[in-house]
């Protein structure tokens, strides 16, 4: 961080009687809604401001110009298995209204969607392959391993061949928009950024649900799905250069799953069943860390995806569309606070 503080002298001129100075305290930004206005307190109350070294404005470990350069664009994707098809349709509308993607970090089924997009900005390719599987097709991607010994009940090869015959074997230095997927290591629980080595490996690694995927071994480290630590990275493309972030929430709240079987209707209640336990398990865990995530990012996009099911790939259509309608309600804003950006 680099403040404008008391003890460094370098505070703007009316800065302490200025009616914003209380969003800020020794540089630091304490309330993410009201960051733009800290940038044009700043700008407007310090003499020669625009020529200072001081200008770059740290914002949750973001650097910002203020004037002379473009302000980068990350976008984060979160996880949320077939509901994650959403982004798409998000990627679409920004690319329509010509938002430009500079980065993209991506959790779980984000990850997925971001390494394609990031490997082939081709948005109409992505959606025609999204929307070429049916559940046929769907089930030929599984190879179940039959022992309870095992760490997952799918082995994941036949993924990692599917993804290959879509961006093919590339490092991740080679996507035309820098990428990086979220991963979990297994021993420690510690959040794993992979932005280097082989694309297809990290997104492996970064969709490997507990107990359905075998983990990846990377390196000397054992991963499992990003998600469980990290399911909307908006502070991992801060920090990779970031200092606009848009991010896309697909978890939509618990409650909200359509046919888990729990009404709250005795009579109608029935027990789960062992894939419906294990997701909403997961989702019930994720959707408490997004919370606290979501504070991190400039726009949130939230599609209203809770009627269709995790495993249900098929149906990309209304995923689709679900992640367009809610981008194209918030374009508004995006172009709001940009040109914001750009004219402080």
């Amino acid at each position: 961080m680099v403040p404008l503080s008391k003890s460094g002298g370098r505070e703007p001129r009316g800065f302490e009687s200025h009616p914003l100075r209380h969003i800020c305290d020794h540089g630091e930004v304490l309330e993410w809604s009201n960051r733009h206005a800290w940038r044009a307190c700043v700008a407007s109350c310090y003499r020669g401001f625009e020529s200072h070294p001081l200008r770059h404005i740290c914002d949750y470990g973001g650097m910002t110009e203020i004037n002379g350069i473009r302000i980068k664009v990350g976008l984060a994707l979160g996880s949320g298995a077939a509901r994650g098809i959403a982004h798409i349709g998000v990627i679409k509308a920004l690319r329509e209204a010509q938002i430009p993607i500079d980065f993209i970090a991506g959790t779980s089924m984000g990850s997925l969607v971001g390494a394609c997009y990031a490997a082939d900005p081709d948005i109409a390719l992505l959606e025609n392959i999204a929307l070429s599987y049916n559940l046929r097709k769907l089930t030929q991607l599984l190879d179940p391993k039959m022992s309870i010994f095992n760490a997952g009940l799918l082995g994941g090869r036949k993924v990692e061949h599917f993804l290959k015959t879509i961006i093919g074997d590339i490092d991740i230095s080679q996507c035309v928009i820098p990428f990086s997927a979220i991963a979990t290591d297994l021993k420690t629980g510690t959040e794993v950024v992979i932005n280097s080595g082989s694309l297809i490996t990290a997104v492996r690694a970064s969709i490997s649900i507990p107990g359905v995927f075998v983990p990846v071994q990377y390196n000397d480290l054992y991963l499992v799905d990003g998600g469980t630590i990290n399911p909307i990275p908006a502070n991992v493309v801060r920090t990779m250069g970031s200092n606009f972030i848009i991010a896309v929430n697909v978890l939509n709240a618990p409650v909200k799953r359509k046919r888990l079987g729990l009404t709250g209707n005795k009579k109608s209640d029935h027990m789960p069943g062992f894939f419906n336990t294990l997701i909403q398990s997961i989702y019930i865990m994720e959707y408490s860390i997004v919370k606290a995530n979501l504070l991190k990012a400039d726009i949130l996009i939230e599609p209203d995806v809770s009627a269709v099911e995790p495993y249900e790939f098929y149906r990309g259509v209304e995923a689709i569309e679900a992640g367009y309608t809610a981008a194209r309600k918030v374009l508004p804003e995006i172009e709001k606070l940009l040109n914001n950006f750009e004219s402080v």
